[in-house]
C-alpha cells in the first residue's frame, strides 16, 4: 500500500475507516498473545492525565505501522534533523526515534534543562541545529509564547518542514493563523491517539488554503483518515457504529492491539475505547472534547474546552486552561501577553459564551505547568488553585505566625523553590536564591496584596535583606500595636568577609570645596562610550578641530551628558582610524541571525567572547587619542569576571576575577588609567586599564549593581550602592570623600549635570534626589511613589526619568516636574537623547521603543518582539549619510536598528540568549552583552557594504 503513494492510501482507508463487520468476524478466531517470543516491543504506563492509569504493553506488531507511515506522510530522507520532544515514558518517542534511525535521518536529544527554557530551546532547534520535524503536544508548542513561535518556530525562513500536533485538543484554526509568520510553509499536521493503541491512529493535514484563509471557522480542526491499519468507528450510547452525529471513537485494527494491564491474550481486530467524543458531518470526524471535560453547570451541558478555545482566541491571551474545580467551580487559568485587568476578561468572554459557560474565577499565572508528557498538568492547577483561595479568603492574618507561613510561601512559589524545602532558611536573601529585578515586583505585589495594604520601603528590603528581615519589616506595618523584637544580628548590615579591611576601608570626609585633582596626564587623552549613548571626552583639547567635535558649551576636558555633542564626529574615521585588517579577526560561526528578508542594514558577527556566565553588564569602550587602534572594551559578568577586550579583533587583553558577580557597567578614571566597577560583594573595584591589576577597593556595606560615574571637574568617582547611600570617592588618594543618605536602595547609576553642577540619583524607594556633588548633601528630592529601576539621564534644560509605574517624569535641573508620558508598561529601560536634545528615545516592558520630543510628546513608537530593558543607543550611520540611527535591544536577544526620526525598521539580528545588557555603537560596530555568556561585537553593513 505504501508504494501506491499517498494519496490512493488515503482515499482508500477513508472508505474503511467506520467500517469494522470484517474485524468482528475475525475476533473470535484469532488473538495476540504476548508469551510469544519477540511480541512485545515495549511496555509503559499511560499517565492518567485522561483517565485511570494503565500498564499497557505495545506489540511490535501495533507500533511499527506508525513508524511506516509517517516516513511516507512527512517524506523524511537522510538530510531531515527530528527532535527528541517526548520523554521516553510517553509513546510518541518510539515514533519519533525510529522514524529518525529507519530514515538515516538526525535525532536531536536535548537535556531537560534546556527543555525548560522555552528560549533556549528555540535557540538550539532552530538556529544551532535547524530541527525540520517536530512532533510535540499544543502545550508544549505553547511554552514558546505567540511571538516566538511567530517570529522563530513558524516564520517564513523557519527550518521546520512538518509540524505534527497531538496528545491533546489542537488549537484552534483563529489561534493557529495568528501563530504562523507571514511566508510560514511549515506543513502542520493534526494527529490524533491513545496509548492503549499506541500510539496514534489518525492525521489530518491542515490545508494551505485554510491556515492562508480570513475567514471564521467554527467548527474544529477535524481528526482526518485512520493511519496505516487503523481502524476508527463511533459508536452511539447504545454501543451501534454510527454514519452521521455525534458519539465516541473506538480504535483498534487487526494487528493494531495492545494488551493492558493484566492481560495475556487479546483478540485480533479488538477496539478500545477513547473517552473522546466526537461529531460525524460529511464523513468527517470532528473532536468535540473528552468524557471527563463534559459537565453540568447551572443545569445545562457544558464542554469546559470549548471554555478555553474561546478564552485563547482574546488576543491578551498568550495560553490558558479551564478545570472543573472539585466539580463544582470553573476556573479559568490565564498567561496574558501584557497587564490586563480580570474585569476586562470577564466582559470579553461574556461577548462569545453564554451565561452557564463563564468561569467562576480566573487566576492568572506565569505559565502553564505541563507533564513530564508535555501535557497541561491539571493536578498541579488544582494546586495553584488551592493556594490562590487559601491567600485570599485569609486576607486578614490571624497573627504573626500566619504571616511567617505565608511569606515563606510567596518567596517559594515566586523563585520557584522545590515543593520538598520546609522552611526557607532565615538568612535566605531574595537576589542569592536566585531572584531578580522583576520576580522582586512580583514579590512585592503578592505581599501587599496577601497584608492588604502597600508598605513603604519593602521593595528595597526585598532585595537588600534576609527574610527575617523582610517579615520584621512588614510586622512593623501589619501588627503596629505588637511588641516587634528584632534579632541583634537581623538588623544589622551584612559583613563583608576575606577583604583587606585595611585596604578597602575608606575614610569618610565632608569637604566644603573640593580641589580639582593633579593626577592629570594629557599623554592619556582619550574618548569612552558607554550606554545611552554617552561619550566621555577627556584631554583632547588639541585634537577637537581634527576630530570635527563642535564646540562646547562645558570645558573640553568634559562629559557630554547623555547628548552625544557630535556622535558623527566621534563615529568618522578621523578618529579612528582605519579598521584593521579583517583577516586578523577571528572567524566565529553565525549563531545568531538576520531575523527579517528585506533589511537596509544587515548585522554580521565580527566576534564573540566568552566570559564564562551571563553577560548584564554594559560594555564601555575606550578610544586612546594617540593610538585608535588600540580601542578596548571593558565588561564583567556573573561568573565574577572583568575583562579587558581588544575592540576590533576580540582578542582578550586581561581578565581580572573579582569577589562575586558584575552587574554594574564599568567607568574610567580621569586620566585613563584606571576603570572603575561595582560589585554584589559590596566592594567597588579600581582596577589598572593596561593591566587588570587591583589597585584600590572600597567596602560599602550591600551590594553595588549601580554603575559609577566620573567628573571630568574634579576626577572623582560617584557609585550607588544597596545599603541606600550614594558615595564619591577620591581613588587617588585611595578614600571616600563623602557618603550620603539616599533613603532607599540605589539600584541604577547616578546621572552628572555640569551647569548646574548637580549629581543626580534614583532609589528603588521612589525618590529622585539632586545631590551636591562637592559635599553629598541634597538639593532636593521628588517621591515618584513606585521604584526607579531606570538611570536618570540629563540634557540641558531637563532631568528625565523611567518609572516601574510605566512613566517616564522629566523634570527641571531645579526640582519641578514638567510632564510625563505614559506607556502600559513598567520602565525599568534608561532615557537616551538625542544629539540634538530635542528627542528622547527609551523602552518599555510593554515591548514598545519610544520616542517623544522635549515636551513629552508622542514622535513615533515601535513595537517589538519582546520587553525592552535595555538602554537604547543613538548614533550616526557610518556610511557617510547624515541619518541619525537607534540601536536598541529586547530581552528575547533581539537587535532592532531603527531610523530615529521615523523609527523605521532598518535591520534586526536575533542573538543565542536573553539581553538585558545594553548596546554601544562606535564606527560600524556594536557591542552587547548576552545571558548566554558572551560579549558579542557585530558589524553594521549598510546597502553599499554587503
Amino acid at each position: 500500500m505504501l508504494s501506491d503513494g499517498k494519496e490512493k492510501y488515503e482515499k482508500e482507508k477513508i472508505r474503511n475507516s467506520v467500517s469494522s463487520e470484517h474485524v468482528n468476524e475475525e475476533k473470535a478466531e484469532e488473538h495476540m498473545d504476548l508469551r510469544l517470543e519477540h511480541c512485545l516491543a515495549y511496555v509503559l504506563h499511560t499517565s492518567g492525565t485522561t483517565g485511570i492509569p494503565k500498564i499497557v504493553r505495545v506489540p511490535h506488531e501495533c507500533i511499527v505501522p506508525n513508524i511506516q507511515h509517517f516516513r511516507v506522510l512527512f517524506d523524511i530522507t537522510q538530510e531531515d534533523v527530528l527532535f527528541l520532544a517526548s520523554p521516553l515514558t510517553f509513546d510518541p518517542s518510539v515514533v519519533e526515534i525510529f522514524l529518525a534511525l529507519s530514515s538515516g535521518a538526525s535525532l536531536l536529544i536535548v537535556p531537560t534543562s534546556i527543555k525548560l527554557l522555552p528560549s533556549k530551546l528555540a535557540t538550539v532547534l532552530f538556529s544551532h541545529h535547524r530541527v525540520t520535524v517536530l512532533q510535540a503536544t499544543p502545550t508544549l508548542l505553547r511554552r514558546f509564547g505567540s511571538q516566538l513561535i511567530k517570529s522563530t518556530v513558524l516564520s517564513a525562513t523557519t527550518s521546520l518542514r512538518v509540524l505534527a500536533l497531538g496528545g491533546e485538543v489542537f488549537p484552534s484554526l483563529t489561534v493557529l493563523r495568528s501563530w504562523r509568520g507571514e511566508g510560514n510553509k511549515t506543513q502542520i499536521f493534526n494527529v490524533y491517539g491513545i496509548t492503549e493503541v499506541s500510539s496514534w491512529a489518525t492525521i489530518y493535514r491542515i490545508p494551505e488554503k485554510i491556515l492562508n484563509s480570513t475567514l471564521k471557522c467554527e467548527l474544529p480542526v477535524h481528526l482526518g483518515f485512520p493511519l496505516l491499519g487503523t481502524v476508527v468507528e463511533v459508536r452511539d450510547t447504545n454501543g451501534f457504529t454510527i454514519q452521521e452525529g455525534s458519539g465516541q471513537v473506538f480504535l483498534g485494527g487487526r494487528n493494531r492491539v495492545c494488551f493492558l494491564d493484566d492481560e495475556v491474550t487479546v483478540p485480533l481486530g479488538t477496539m478500545r475505547a477513547t473517552g473522546d467524543f466526537v461529531t460525524v458531518k460529511d464523513g468527517e470526524i470532528f473532536f468535540l472534547g473528552r468524557k471527563d471535560s463534559q459537565i453540568k453547570r447551572h443545569g445545562k451541558r457544558l464542554n469546559i474546552e470549548l471554555v478555553q478555545q474561546v478564552a485563547e482566541e482574546l488576543q491578551q491571551v498568550e495560553s490558558c486552561a479551564v478545570t472543573w474545580y472539585n466539580q463544582e467551580k470553573l476556573i479559568l487559568f490565564m498567561v496574558s501577553k501584557d497587564a490586563l485587568v480580570k474585569d476586562y476578561i470577564f466582559k470579553e468572554l461574556q461577548k462569545h459564551l453564554p451565561s452557564h459557560a463563564i468561569p467562576d474565577e480566573l487566576v492568572l499565572i506565569d505559565t502553564l505547568p505541563f507533564t513530564s508528557h508535555g501535557k497541561i498538568d491539571v493536578s498541579e492547577l488544582n494546586k495553584i488553585y488551592l493556594n490562590y483561595i487559601n491567600l485570599k479568603s485569609e486576607n486578614k492574618l490571624s497573627g504573626k505566625e500566619d504571616l511567617w507561613e505565608k511569606l515563606q510561601y510567596l518567596w517559594k512559589s515566586t523563585l520557584n523553590l522545590p515543593e520538598n524545602l520546609l522552611k526557607v532558611p532565615d538568612e535566605s536573601r531574595f537576589l542569592n536564591s536566585g531572584g531578580d529585578s522583576l520576580k522582586s515586583m512580583r514579590l512585592l505585589s503578592e505581599i501587599e496584596k496577601l497584608v492588604g495594604t502597600s508598605i513603604p520601603g519593602l521593595l528595597e528590603m526585598i532585595l537588600s535583606s534576609s527574610i527575617l528581615e523582610i517579615y520584621n519589616h512588614i510586622l512593623q506595618t501589619v501588627f503596629p500595636d505588637e511588641d516587634v523584637t528584632f534579632r541583634k544580628s537581623c538588623a544589622t548590615k551584612r559583613k563583608l568577609s576575606n577583604i583587606n579591611q585595611e585596604e578597602a576601608s575608606g575614610t569618610s570626609l565632608h569637604q566644603k570645596a573640593i580641589r580639582t585633582l593633579s593626577y592629570h596626564n594629557e599623554n592619556n587623552a582619550f574618548v569612552a562610550l558607554s550606554r545611552g549613548s554617552q561619550i566621555l571626552s577627556l584631554n583632547t583639547t588639541r585634537f577637537l578641530p581634527k576630530l570635527g567635535h563642535c564646540s562646547s558649551a562645558y570645558p573640553s576636558d568634559s562629559i557630554s551628558q547623555t547628548n552625544t555633542q557630535n556622535l558623527k564626529g566621534l563615529n568618522s574615521p578621523v578618529l579612528i582610524g582605519k579598521s584593521k585588517d579583517p583577516s586578523c579577526v577571528a572567524k566565529v560561526p553565525e549563531e545568531g541571525k538576520p531575523a527579517i528578508g528585506t533589511q537596509k542594514m544587515e548585522l554580521h558577527l565580527r566576534w564573540r567572547s566568552d566570559t564564562g556566565k551571563c553577560v548584564d553588564a554594559s560594555p564601555l569602550v575606550v578610544i586612546p587619542a594617540f593610538d585608535e587602534s588600540s580601542t578596548t572594551v571593558y565588561i564583567g559578568s556573573h561568573s565574577h569576571k572583568m575583562k579587558a577586550v581588544d575592540f576590533y579583533s576580540g582578542k582578550v587583553k586581561w581578565e581580572q576575577s573579582l569577589g562575586d558577580r558584575i552587574e554594574s557597567s564599568a567607568c574610567v578614571s580621569k586620566c585613563g588609567s584606571f576603570i572603575v566597577v561595582g560589585c554584589y560583594n559590596g566592594l567597588v573595584y579600581v582596577l589598572k586599564s593596561n593591566s587588570g591589576e587591583k589597585y584600590w577597593m572600597f567596602t560599602t556595606e550591600d551590594a553595588v549593581k549601580s554603575s559609577p560615574t566620573m567628573d571630568p571637574t574634579t576626577g572623582l568617582i560617584y557609585i550607588g550602592s544597596h545599603d541606600q547611600h550614594a558615595y564619591a570617592l577620591d581613588i587617588y588618594r585611595k578614600n571616600c570623600v563623602w557618603k550620603s543618605k539616599c533613603g532607599g536602595t540605589v539600584f541604577s547609576s547616578p546621572c552628572l549635570n555640569l551647569i548646574p553642577h548637580h549629581l543626580y540619583c534614583a532609589t528603588l524607594g521612589g525618590l529622585l534626589l539632586a545631590v551636591n556633588p562637592a559635599t553629598g548633601n541634597v538639593i532636593w528630592k521628588h517621591s515618584c511613589g513606585k521604584p526607579l529601576f531606570s538611570s536618570p539621564r540629563c540634557c540641558s534644560q531637563y532631568i528625565c526619568i523611567g518609572c516601574v509605574d510605566g512613566n517616564l517624569l522629566c523634570f527641571t535641573h531645579f526640582g519641578e516636574q514638567v510632564w510625563q508620558f505614559s506607556t502600559s508598561g513598567p520602565i525599568f529601560s534608561s532615557p537616551c537623547t538625542s544629539p540634538s536634545e530635542q528627542k528622547i528615545f527609551f523602552g518599555s516592558h510593554d515591548c514598545f521603543i519610544y520616542c517623544c520630543n522635549m515636551k513629552g510628546h508622542l514622535q513615533w513608537k515601535f513595537e517589538t518582539t519582546s520587553r525592552v530593558y535595555a538602554t537604547p543607543f543613538a548614533f550616526h550611520n557610518y556610511n557617510g549619510s547624515n541619518e541619525m540611527l537607534l540601536a536598541a535591544a529586547s530581552t528575547d536577544g533581539k537587535l532592532w536598528i531603527l531610523e530615529s526620526q521615523s523609527g523605521q525598521l532598518q535591520s534586526v539580528y536575533e542573538l543565542p540568549g536573553e539581553v538585558f545588557s545594553s548596546p554601544v555603537v562606535l564606527e560600524s560596530m556594536l557591542i552587547i552583552g548576552c545571558r548566554n555568556n558572551y560579549v558579542y561585537c557585530l558589524d553594521l553593513l549598510g546597502g553599499n557594504q554587503k
